[in-house]
């Protein structure tokens, strides 16, 4: 049922991958490891599970995919492998999803076969709710695959507020998923009220639920560990632009703790922020770095101010880098600047035929 090569990824470790056109017109990605010579012996379960494949993959394989293989033979989960065969394995298909494809005005900061990185300009919904049922992030997303006859589920790997502007990354398939998890860091932008002394400092405060709200937070003493670090890069006349990483994801955790501080966000009407010259929280994911979860790079994607943003920056005297150089200087041993030099770095040419 294989009949065309599409992509090829070759990366430094044992992993390599295929996509392939099925004459069913799908999308098929086939996933290669070589057994080292310290697994030998080792059962197939345990391998995989080495190699990052989750308990649950390997069982959707089993049960819902054509299972593994070595060689090209079949191997059940529970028998040994040995030094250099190549255990593969395809992707099952993805579930249906209910999410109707509709255009929706995003825009795309990083996309191949394993990850996405997309804009989402501030009052769109991630992905629908009761309140907002259509016209969210994740019908733009599926518009987009079916424009490129292309079937898949939205997978954000982080989330943000439907007011907040900024960066959202994806998993393309359920292999992705759980490794970008584990590897995604955030940088967010926020301008808060108040002028705080410039340079990094750090907020280490639990975070729980408020009694008065279905989705307020609140510190409080019984709440979930919380960490935001940030970096006060500019003041201007009675407000602060401040560089906040989460090392922990809770629900409005840096609109939460800023607020705790005794700076609320601009426009942050839940947390107390002043509304008069902002109509939204002053909030902008402005870069993500993760780890690519098949050639293991680190890669990092900014995305700059809005223009809403930008505009009270300027009006309030708060000077600011449009480039998060910080940020990208610490998480990352190398520094691309656009998708091209990223993707080069990596992907081979397009190639037809069998490999």
């Amino acid at each position: 049922l294989l009949c065309g090569i599409i992509s090829k990824y070759e990366c430094t470790g044992c992993t390599h991958a295929l996509q392939y056109s099925t004459r069913e017109g799908l999308f098929l990605t086939v996933l290669r490891y070589i057994v080292p010579p310290e697994a030998d012996c080792q059962r197939l379960g345990i391998f995989l599970r080495t190699q990052g494949v989750t308990a649950g993959l390997i069982k959707s394989v089993k049960y819902n995919g054509d299972g593994f293989f070595a060689d090209g033979a079949p191997l059940h989960t529970d028998r040994p492998v040995h030094p250099g065969q190549q255990i593969s394995f395809a992707l099952p298909p993805e579930p249906p999803t209910s999410v109707t494809p509709q255009p929706v005005p995003f825009a795309i900061a990083y996309e191949d076969e394993f990850a996405a990185v997309l804009e989402k300009p501030a009052g769109i919904a991630v992905h629908p709710t009761l309140n907002y049922p259509d016209g969210t992030l994740a019908n733009g997303w599926l518009y987009h695959l079916q424009q490129q006859g292309k079937t898949s589920v939205f997978r954000p790997v982080n989330r943000i507020d439907k007011n907040t502007s900024g960066l959202v990354l994806c998993a393309q398939n359920s292999f992705a998923a759980p490794l970008l998890a584990d590897s995604a860091q955030k940088c967010y932008l926020a301008i808060v009220q108040g002028i705080l002394p410039l340079g990094p400092d750090q907020v280490e405060a639990p975070i729980a639920r408020r009694g008065d709200s279905i989705i307020g937070r609140c510190v409080r003493e019984d709440g979930k560990y919380s960490l935001t670090r940030y970096n006060v890069l500019g003041v201007g006349t009675g407000y602060s632009l401040v560089a906040c990483t989460p090392c922990t994801g809770r629900t409005h955790q840096i609109r939460v703790h800023m607020a705790e501080k005794g700076w609320p966000l601009l426009g942050d009407e839940l947390y107390g922020g002043p509304m008069e010259e902002f109509p939204r929280q002053a909030l902008h994911c402005a870069g993500v770095a993760f780890t690519h979860p098949i050639t293991g790079e680190q890669l990092c994607l900014t995305a700059p101010l809005p223009e809403d943003m930008a505009a009270l920056l300027k009006k309030k005297g708060i000077g600011w880098r449009p480039v998060l150089a910080p940020f990208v200087e610490e998480l990352l041993t190398v520094q691309p600047t656009t998708v091209e030099e990223i993707t080069e770095r990596y992907r081979k040419p397009k190639q037809k035929g069998r490999p």
